[in-house]
């Protein structure tokens, strides 16, 4: 029999299709089109404790293969989270990963407590990293603080805790490093690249907070690089982020290293694709001759270039 399953240390998922958080809403306007039973996870837009009205409009513009967006954590906050779209989410018959935010590490520890409520959440995803909210990607770029918030949101509920990190800094191994170290069951690589898009004519910036965050098919080979250096060095699971739009690109990330990947942007002009993505697993699995999902799981056989980039020389 075909096991489609995949585990992340205290986290067993279906198989390794998720939804990535901030482009699937909650969930409930797809409801009419979709078995979401079918997913190996669902990971609503960002909760963070108190509600918060996001960055100034434009918060979205089309680039070069991708798309750079400053949405800023638009949310209604914890309280509206749990009494108005929880419920609704966990029925929806895949496992529910809710991703939180907070503004210090005691701030992520009392959503995790008050989470804890709910034992059939089935993870934290931990946003230490949006690129454009104020001090949000501090937690992300700095290995001591990275390992003291997923420490303490360990510590603060019995959940599987995932880490989502940042691309923006000159070493994402050390960051993985760190939230290993404190206790993270995955790291999700990657968010966004900090980006700009320019009005050249009126002399500004298109976005209304200026930089955004940049995603889409434009930054795939940046992420396969990193979970492919992260895959070499630290010994977590990953959740591949970053540009997947066919079945083909979901098994790069795969073969890089990641044990299940995220679909994100195209979500946007294709909200169908990460089922059509189970179904193509199935097919492709059989016809390889593999038994699980773990069977192509790291399986990218290194170049002489690639071992250059995976030791920095």
């Amino acid at each position: 029999m075909l096991d489609l399953s995949v585990q992340l240390n205290r986290l067993r998922l279906p198989n390794p299709i998720l939804v990535a958080s901030g482009t699937f809403g909650y969930a409930r306007e797809m409801q009419a089109f979709a078995d979401f039973s079918k997913l190996g996870g669902i990971i609503p837009k960002t909760v963070t404790p108190l509600p918060r009205p996001g960055n100034p409009p434009p918060r979205t513009v089309e680039t070069a293969s991708g798309l750079l967006n400053s949405i800023g954590l638009d949310n209604d906050g914890l309280d509206a989270f749990v009494s108005k779209h929880l419920e609704a989410l966990l029925g929806l018959g895949a496992p529910l990963i809710v991703n939180i935010a907070g503004k210090n590490t005691a701030e992520f520890a009392a959503m995790a407590t008050r989470l804890s409520e709910f034992p059939a959440i089935a993870a934290l995803e931990l946003n230490i990293s949006c690129p454009n909210v104020s001090g949000g990607v501090d937690y992300g770029t700095n290995p001591k603080m990275t390992a003291e918030v997923v420490s303490a949101v360990r510590a603060a509920c019995p959940f599987p805790i995932i880490a989502k990190l940042t691309p923006n800094v000159t070493s994402v191994v050390d960051i993985a490093q760190a939230a290993t170290d404190g206790g993270a069951d995955a790291v999700s690589l990657i968010n966004t690249f900090q980006g700009l898009a320019v009005d050249w004519r009126k002399r500004q910036p298109i976005l209304g907070n200026g930089i955004g965050g940049l995603s889409g098919p434009a930054i795939k080979p940046l992420a396969l690089r990193i979970v492919w250096q992260v895959a070499q060095k630290v010994n977590i699971p990953i959740i591949g982020i970053g540009g997947i739009q066919s079945f083909d690109d979901m098994m790069e990330f795969l073969v890089c290293g990641a044990t299940a990947v995220q679909i994100g942007t195209a979500n946007f002009y294709n909200p169908s694709m990460s089922f059509q993505l189970v179904d193509q697993l199935s097919t492709v699995l059989d016809e390889l001759g593999c038994a699980s999902v773990s069977d192509v799981v790291g399986t990218l056989q290194p170049s002489k270039v690639t071992k250059m980039m995976a030791t920095g020389h």
